[in-house]
């Protein structure tokens, strides 16, 4: 005779939709485990239940563990887990999609497969960045002379606001404490930023790596939606950080502890759901949800070096 314990299985039109989750959590040197509908994570201050149906992603930080009986509660009921570094700022795995659905990675092939809706959701991301402006009618490196020259303004304002020094991008990859203390904090920031933004793409079940802006790279969607909040979000972060510490400071870790304090209330994740539904074109009854050389995609099948500002003018039109 089989028993079973705990909660029944919820059914999949009972569980939560995406957007009304509570935002992810972060977990690091805790046991978890679970205990009827809740999991539980122990740890040296104590033991806390938070109910399994309400996280939308688990991120598992260094020293945690968890037991079978959790894993299979998460799985039941649709939650998302990501094995990531320190803060949750590097992702090393992840189990399935919140999503019980492939409409959002078959909605995504098909407009990345073709060319003219390729351009179409390209030109979307830009006119996100661009609300008050008409750029339809640009060319793929229109967009990226504009947004270059956007970018620079936004670095020269929150120069000037914090004071900081500023005298361009610039980072070595290989070399993370060669760089200046704002391009340190730049960097640390936008890596933060990823990982959330990668939480969340695998949570819905989009590919990480069909970019439409991006491409070439295993994370190129990863950087089109991310850069989408770095002027509001990332940017004022590394500059008030460069305006309080100098090079002896750990930047890495300062920077993304702001971040971090930047994602608690949530309201990023459902930016990032709600954006990512409006560049697929889904329409509010077709959805369920509320919530290495990188290159550039070119509407004239080139691909162009990322990481490059690919104009120095500032005042480039649209024909």
């Amino acid at each position: 005779m089989s028993l079973d314990y705990g909660a029944k299985k919820a059914e999949i039109n009972e569980l939560p939709r995406i957007g009304d989750r509570v935002t992810f959590v972060y977990i690091e040197h805790a046991k978890i485990n679970r205990q009827d509908s809740a999991i539980t994570v122990k740890d040296i201050r104590g033991v806390v239940k938070i109910p399994a149906a309400m996280i939308g992603v688990i991120l598992l930080g260094p020293g945690t563990e968890i037991t079978h009986r959790a894993m299979e509660l998460i799985g039941d009921t649709g939650t998302s887990v990501v094995w990531v570094g320190e803060r949750g700022v590097r992702q090393y795995a992840h189990g399935r999609s919140l999503s019980h659905s492939s409409k959002f990675l078959e909605r995504q092939a098909n407009l990345v497969t073709n060319t003219r809706t390729r351009l179409a959701v390209a030109k979307k991301m830009y006119a996100m960045r661009f609300p008050n402006e008409d750029v339809s009618h640009c060319t793929m490196q229109q967009l990226r002379g504009r947004e270059g020259a956007r970018v620079r303004n936004v670095y020269r304002k929150y120069a000037k606001e914090y004071g900081v020094t500023w005298s361009g991008r610039e980072y070595d990859i290989e070399d993370f404490s060669s760089g200046s203390v704002v391009n340190q904090a730049l960097s640390s920031a936008n890596v933060a930023l990823y990982g959330l933004v990668y939480s969340v793409v695998v949570a819905l079940g989009v590919s990480a790596g069909l970019g439409f802006v991006h491409t070439g790279h295993d994370l190129s969607f990863i950087y089109d939606i991310a850069d989408l909040y770095k002027s509001d979000l990332t940017i004022p972060i590394a500059f008030e950080v460069a305006s309080e510490h100098t090079k002896e400071d750990d930047i890495g870790a300062i920077t993304r502890l702001r971040v971090r304090d930047k994602f608690v209330d949530g309201k990023i994740i459902k930016s990032i759901v709600n954006d990512i539904e409006y560049l697929f074109g889904f329409k509010d009854e077709e959805i369920q949800t509320d919530v290495e050389i990188l290159k550039l995609w070119d509407d004239k099948e080139e691909l162009v070096k990322h990481g490059l500002n690919y104009s120095e003018r500032d005042d480039i039109e649209c024909r």
